[in-house]
């Protein structure tokens, strides 16, 4: 018999699904920095009922991850273990009732901008500038441009690893910058967000001024994951890394971008272990020159692969 026969699949210890698993499943296509291993197993449940069932019937000693539409992740080339979810279609609606909206943990960012901007509603026009989901911005309290989701944010819901359901305000989520203090198994689910009657013309006008913001100082045609470092207290991360000399800075396929030295870009052939090496490189000549030790805001998750060199 062979061994590896042996060797139960994870997919095999699942819980029966209406959704999607797929093993071995290829993550980097799902990121933007279009680097990374593949998740052991990937699970696109069709709807709350679903992923609730999931949940609850798992066993608890196989690891789940959340993933949104991977604007600010690193996957590590030695891929996923456990089971990765990603919310689809069914967790993207988005709904309005007077001056609140409702929105799904895997509405776009942009998508929630601009149908508020349809109904006449201003105060969300800085989520346009943000290339991620209403999930991923509620996890690490996503910002740009002068605004934050705890700015705006009225409630939440969630569900843990074990399948129970949470409501939870915006004050009770602990927001502050770059990161909320609900624990780390919770999916969310929905938010809802408070908006004001404003001027259509001048909200529109407010999201084309965004835009070429971006797209004048981020290399947003790139393949990059977005502000790679948060910003120190009292500092500005790209202007410490200019300042150490990073801008153009280059390890294997990756790239400091050269427009914004706080982006990191994937020249075409970069692998996770490059992207990663270089923001460490970073990290260490901005701390040599400043002191200043920068904490990543771009997300790492997975394995590397070992380096077989090392082991000889």
């Amino acid at each position: 018999m062979n061994k590896a026969t042996l060797i139960p699949r994870l997919v095999d210890r699942l819980p029966k699904v209406r959704g999607r698993l797929v093993e071995n499943a290829p993550l980097a296509p799902l990121s933007w920095f279009r680097a990374g291993g593949p998740a052991e197993v990937l699970f696109k449940p069709a709807d709350i009922g679903d992923l609730t069932a999931f949940l609850t019937a798992k066993p608890t000693d196989i690891p789940v991850t959340i993933l949104g539409v991977g604007s600010n992740l690193l996957i590590r080339d030695g891929g996923v273990k456990g089971v990765v979810i990603r919310l689809g279609k069914a967790f993207a609606e988005v709904t309005i009732h007077d001056d609140i909206i409702f929105a799904g943990a895997g509405a776009l960012d942009t998508t929630v901008a601009l149908a508020a901007a349809e109904a006449g509603l201003g105060g969300l026009e800085f989520l346009s500038g943000i290339p991620g989901t209403i999930g991923g911005g509620l996890r690490m309290n996503a910002g740009a441009y002068g605004r934050e989701f705890r700015d705006v944010l009225l409630a939440a819901t969630a569900i843990d690893g074990a399948g129970q359901h949470f409501e939870i305000t915006g004050a009770e989520m602990g927001l502050s910058y770059r990161h909320c203090d609900a624990p780390e198994d919770w999916v969310f689910l929905h938010a809802t967000l408070a908006a004001t009657t404003a001027d259509p013309v001048e909200i529109r006008a407010r999201m084309a001024e965004i835009k070429a913001k971006r797209e004048e100082s981020q290399p947003i045609r790139t393949r990059t994951g977005g502000s790679t470092f948060a910003n120190p207290p009292g500092a500005k991360a790209w202007e410490l890394i200019d300042r150490a000399g990073c801008r153009g800075l280059t390890r294997g396929g990756a790239m400091v971008s050269e427009l914004h030295t706080n982006f990191l870009v994937n020249l075409g052939g970069a692998t996770a272990a490059d992207i990663e090496g270089l923001g460490e490189e970073v990290r260490r000549r901005v701390f040599e020159m400043s002191g200043i030790r920068l904490e990543w805001e771009i997300r790492r998750i997975g394995s590397p692969i070992p380096d077989l060199r090392e082991a000889l």
